[in-house]
């Protein structure tokens, strides 16, 4: 008989919630993430999962730049990294 793990994800990351402003400039390893629709129809949400302080926490944001750069260096998962602020925009660093 099939297991259901074996074949489903179910997509759900673990970690409580925690804003992103909560780690602004401070080193974090992105561990997974996941890209789905947002409530505004016009763009996507990003559902990351960090470790910060030794505890799995996730954040949500609608940042295209964190968006585009996640897709581009998923093959690196898990990596470490610092979230900035630079004007409007958040971005990996």
């Amino acid at each position: 008989m099939n297991k259901f793990s074996d074949f489903a994800e179910t997509g759900i990351l673990e970690g409580d919630k925690i804003k992103l402003d909560e780690v602004l400039n401070n080193e974090v390893v992105t561990l997974d993430y996941k890209i789905s629709g947002s409530k505004y129809k016009t763009n996507s949400c990003l559902t990351l999962q960090i470790k910060y302080n030794e505890e799995k926490r996730v954040i949500f944001t609608g940042s295209q730049v964190l968006i585009d750069q996640i897709k581009k260096y998923e093959d690196m998962l898990p990596f470490k990294t610092t979230i900035k602020k630079i004007n409007k925009y958040y971005t990996f660093t």
